[in-house]
């Protein structure tokens, strides 16, 4: 498994990067969002995602970690595959697609192209799925009672964590969302608002 190149970007366009790394070029697969991100540097270190198929080795690369999560589970969506979930993260940024996830909007999934009513639907439900597991999961080794608070807090941080969200950014904007809205809030508004803000 590559999990990374680092080296000088030899030459870029909007759907590949070619990075020479050791006098050897690798030609990368990369996402739109990630181009407008890359495009000026000059050495750049990509996450990569390595595939294998029986007719083809494909090396997609990706400049954050969070857009390497997301495109790792697109893929495990039935009828989402390398190159269509490359359009999903061309079409939508990393927090966009979280968002239309969260609100479960499959229209705006739908306006990629390749993407109908039941692959968005099935998206929608491979990600809903992992966020509900998550809350349960943190729910279930709960130990003595605590602040009703704290437990929202820790379910909706361990919630967005599992979803690529850096731990600290979310730990601030989750105790701002708890001081704007009271202790009354759910863990699943916490975890929107959050995602429809992410800081």
């Amino acid at each position: 498994m590559i999990a990374f190149i680092q080296g000088n970007l030899v030459e870029i366009e909007p759907t590949h990067a070619l990075v020479e790394c050791h006098g050897i070029g690798y030609e990368v697969k990369i996402s739109l969002q990630c181009y407008n991100r890359i495009r000026d540097k000059k050495n750049l270190k990509l996450h990569t995602f390595f595939q294998v198929r029986e007719d083809a080795q494909i090396l997609y690369g990706f400049d954050d970690k969070q857009e390497k999560w997301l495109f790792e589970k697109l893929i495990g969506v039935s009828g989402v595959g390398g190159n269509t979930a490359l359009m999903i993260l061309s079409g939508l940024s990393s927090e966009e697609l979280l968002q239309a996830i969260s609100a479960e909007d499959t229209l705006t999934l739908k306006r990629i192209k390749g993407i109908g009513a039941k692959t968005a639907a099935r998206i929608v439900l491979v990600f809903k799925d992992k966020l509900k597991d998550a809350i349960e999961s943190q729910a279930s080794t709960a130990g003595s009672p605590v602040n009703a608070d704290c437990m929202k807090k820790q379910e909706a941080l361990t919630a967005l964590t599992n979803l690529g969200l850096p731990r600290a950014a979310m730990e601030k904007r989750i105790g701002q969302i708890l001081k704007e809205h009271g202790g009354q809030i759910r863990v699943e508004d916490i975890i929107k608002l959050a995602l429809k803000n992410p800081q």
